[in-house]
C-alpha cells in the first residue's frame, strides 16, 4: 500500500509538472513522496538520518559540479 501511494503521488506530481512545463527532478520527487508516505503513517518509520544525507547531497550537487567543471576547464585550457 505504501509503495503504491508513493508511486501514485510521484506520478501525479511529475504529470502535473509536465503539463505545466515545469522542470522537476524525478529523483527528488520520488524520494520526497517516499518520505511523505512513510511519515504520514508514522513519523518514526522514516530514517531521518538517511533523509538528511539525501538533502545534503542535493544541496552539494550543483556547487561541487560547478567547481569540478571549472577545474576541468582550467586543466584542458592548459593543454589545448
Amino acid at each position: 500500500v505504501h509503495a503504491f501511494a508513493s508511486q501514485l503521488t510521484s506520478a501525479g506530481i511529475i504529470m502535473v509538472a509536465a503539463l505545466l512545463g515545469g522542470p522537476v527532478s524525478t529523483t527528488h520527487v520520488v524520494s520526497s513522496s517516499i518520505l511523505g508516505t512513510g511519515s504520514a503513517d508514522r513519523v518514526s518509520k522514516v530514517r531521518w538520518n538517511v533523509a538528511r544525507e539525501i538533502a545534503v547531497a542535493w544541496l552539494l550537487t550543483i556547487p561541487v559540479s560547478a567547481i569540478m567543471a571549472a577545474g576541468l576547464y582550467r586543466l584542458l585550457d592548459l593543454f589545448l
